[in-house]
């Protein structure tokens, strides 16, 4: 989920129901807060809790919820998950240290701790091009082996190899999901079980048949919504994330685009492309 904000970057959290019937109505499996799109980094821990609060509330249990608990700083991320209540969370998605660059041992130890902190299911989030370092297939396979409430890892290396290795290897009930929106069809295809997405907060409806008609087998099925969706996905990300996404959620007036600092908006030229893609591929929509 992106983080919806007002103009004074206050929470806009009548945008944040609008957005979460928005994503149920469309078919989507579970909600992802406080991950990487909804802006984790600028949004301080008060903020982080009325917001938690305010979404269960709202999703009512309908659908479940992951929350963003992560860090670099190992004890303090361990802390948070010992403190907080956590009723009406699923599960946590956790990503790897990032600005330290720690060893493939540094990150197993990591995820050791947490596992060692709460009961709650966690899910591992590789994503090297953000953490400057990669957490290879033999870390991801030993913990999966080694901890039983390590249950999922959010793969978002972009490398085939590395995600055939953690499919062909890992334990059955260990989910491989795709954090890659355009690698999500053959990532599905190579045996992951789903996707944890960015375009979705916008295309819910054709994100979630693309990952369903995939995880059916329904292959040509699939492949229509891939390529709906995939020049959009491919601009989403020229003017940084979730700053492109958030370009869609405003044309389909469910929030404004207004993001943080240090990220800023779209440009002019970004938000016409978006919206003339949109338009030809008939997923500009009124709420």
């Amino acid at each position: 989920m992106v983080t919806p904000f007002n103009e004074d970057l206050s929470i806009d959290y009548p945008a944040v129901q609008r957005l979460i019937e928005h994503m149920i109505k469309g078919g989507v499996d579970y909600l992802v807060v406080q991950g990487t799109t909804g802006e984790s980094a600028t949004i301080n821990i008060e903020e982080k809790r009325s917001l938690l609060d305010f979404i269960i509330e709202v999703t009512a249990k309908r659908i479940p919820i992951v929350f963003g608990v992560g860090g670099n700083d190992t004890r303090a991320v361990c802390e948070t998950l010992k403190s907080w209540n956590f009723d009406g969370v699923d599960g946590i998605l956790s990503v790897s240290p990032y600005y330290n660059k720690p060893t493939q041992e540094g990150i197993y130890r990591h995820y050791e701790a947490l596992a060692n902190s709460t009961e709650l299911p966690i899910i591992l989030y590789n994503v090297p091009g953000r953490t400057a370092s990669n957490m290879n297939a033999e870390t991801t396979l030993r913990l999966a082996q080694d901890f039983s409430n390590i249950v999922a890892v959010k793969e978002a290396s972009g490398d085939l190899d590395q995600i055939s290795s953690i499919i062909q290897h890992k334990p059955s009930d260990f989910l491989v999901i795709s954090g890659d929106d355009a690698l999500t069809l053959p990532m599905i295809t190579l045996g992951a079980d789903g996707l944890i997405s960015v375009v979705g907060n916008a295309f819910p409806t054709e994100t979630a048949k693309l990952v369903h008609k995939a995880g059916d087998g329904d292959i040509e099925a699939a492949k229509i919504e891939h390529f709906k969706l995939k020049d959009i996905i491919e601009n989403l990300f020229v003017e940084g994330n979730p700053a492109g996404v958030k370009e869609c959620l405003t044309h389909a007036a469910i929030s404004q685009n207004y993001v943080r600092l240090p990220l800023m908006p779209v440009s002019q030229i970004t938000s016409e492309r978006l919206y003339r893609l949109m338009a030809e591929k008939e997923l500009v929509r009124q709420i």
